[in-house]
């Protein structure tokens, strides 16, 4: 167990209290602001607002499950999240480069499940399209989440072998300094 936690490490859950308060401020301005299931073009022949609801997860996976997918979804988020808290928190401060992503899904995943807990759906309103081709309908949350997973992926997949083995190392030690 953690006596002393370094505060350092965690500092990075700024980006992600950032992240949850722009995403919950757009969606106050769309429910306030745009009209339902009615795209209003922001850039002609690309991208529209489009105000619509989405009670499934990525790409309304399960949105037509009948409810019981929502106390999943939230289950699954807190837990992501938990996990994702605690790399955090043993990610050396400076370590930008991993703990941004972390902070990134982090902040996403949790605005999500306060969209799930106060609405029982996401709301969506970034719409954007090419001719007949429209990409599902997502919000900044899903930016955030999508932006820190591929931050998580390249950190992995670039990271050299003698990188992964100092950030080993790294953890090791804090361990050893925090008992």
């Amino acid at each position: 167990m953690l006596r002393n936690p370094n505060p350092k490490a965690l500092a990075w859950l700024l980006a992600s209290l950032l992240v949850i308060v722009a995403d919950q401020l757009s969606k106050y301005w769309v429910l306030t602001s745009l009209p339902e299931f009615t795209a209003v073009p922001v850039v002609e022949g690309w991208w529209n607002w489009y105000r619509s609801y989405n009670t499934g997860a990525a790409f309304s996976l399960l949105s037509d499950a009948g409810g019981w997918q929502q106390p999943l979804l939230v289950s699954l988020a807190l837990c992501i999240t938990g996990l994702l808290g605690y790399w955090l928190s043993k990610t050396p401060t400076d370590d930008w480069k991993t703990a941004l992503p972390y902070a990134l899904v982090i902040g996403g995943a949790l605005s999500n499940v306060i969209d799930r807990l106060l609405r029982g759906h996401v709301v969506d309103f970034i719409q954007w399209y090419w001719r007949d081709h429209y990409w599902p309908v997502f919000n900044l949350s899903d930016m955030a989440i999508v932006a820190g997973a591929s931050g998580m992926f390249l950190v992995g997949l670039l990271a050299s072998p003698r990188d992964q083995h100092h950030r080993a190392a790294q953890s090791r030690s804090s361990e050893t300094h925090i008992r």
